[in-house]
């Protein structure tokens, strides 16, 4: 049964100076009381659109507090664009001005905040992300708050970190839940090699993950605003992450 909902464009607090800064975040919820857990959706290059906002929706309806803050805020507030290659490029620009300490500090004042609201539940919570969001998912999963990540095609884990530094993939010891991360094999943003040395870094430090590896999805398979959506594969991960987050 999907659970009525309502939803809103709100403000999040900042939570720590120097790092922090009010940001513009997206939260659906169920309308029944309850006791809902908090997942942060974090999003791709193209902000918080209709897809983003949609996939909030979809969580709330299934039984959660979905919260997705606007990681761009520093650079481009209320930052939207389309799928174009132009508009590709100019996320991109955004995405490199972002830095790991600060991604992690938003996530943290999304979570806090998503924790004060009428009818959510306490304690651990979860993060799904998608694209340069399912890179910020490997990081978030590096928070003690978050016990279940879900990571979709989370590109360059291996190979950088956003605002420099050694790559995210050695921050692996540091996850301290459960994760899963989900690929499209003919992806060209996550070469094979860099998908195998993900999966090495997790088994080395014993970490608690599942890596799903679709033959024929493309990076964003799971949009259905993309042309490169998968319908069957789409299917199957949304499957996937609905038993992942029952552990909350």
């Amino acid at each position: 049964m999907v659970l009525e909902i309502c939803r809103e464009v709100t403000i999040i607090p900042a939570r720590e100076p120097g790092l922090g800064v009010d940001l513009q975040g997206y939260l659906a919820r169920p309308r029944a009381a309850g006791s809902y857990p908090v997942i942060v959706v974090l999003q791709e290059v193209f902000g918080v659109n209709d897809h983003i906002r949609d996939l909030c929706d979809r969580l709330a309806g299934c039984g959660y507090m979905a919260i997705a803050p606007a990681l761009f805020q520093r650079t481009a507030p209320g930052f939207v664009v389309g799928y174009s290659a132009e508009e590709l490029a100019l996320g991109r620009q955004h995405k490199d001005l972002t830095k790991a300490d600060q991604l992690l500090a938003d996530i943290q004042a999304a979570i806090a905040f998503a924790q004060k609201q009428p009818n959510a539940k306490a304690g651990a919570v979860g993060c799904i992300g998608f694209c340069f969001g399912g890179h910020v998912a490997y990081l978030a999963a590096t928070l003690p708050q978050v016990a279940v990540t879900a990571a979709f095609y989370g590109a360059g884990i291996t190979t950088f970190c956003p605002g420099g530094g050694e790559p995210t993939v050695t921050r692996t010891s540091q996850i301290h839940g459960k994760l899963w991360f989900f690929a499209g094999l003919a992806d060209p943003l996550i070469p094979i090699d860099q998908l195998d040395r993900l999966e090495a870094a997790l088994v080395t430090h014993g970490r608690n993950f599942r890596i799903f590896r679709y033959r024929d999805a493309d990076h964003g398979f799971f949009c259905d605003r993309r042309s490169s959506y998968h319908p069957a594969a789409a299917a199957d991960a949304w499957e996937k992450v609905q038993t992942l987050f029952q552990d909350l």
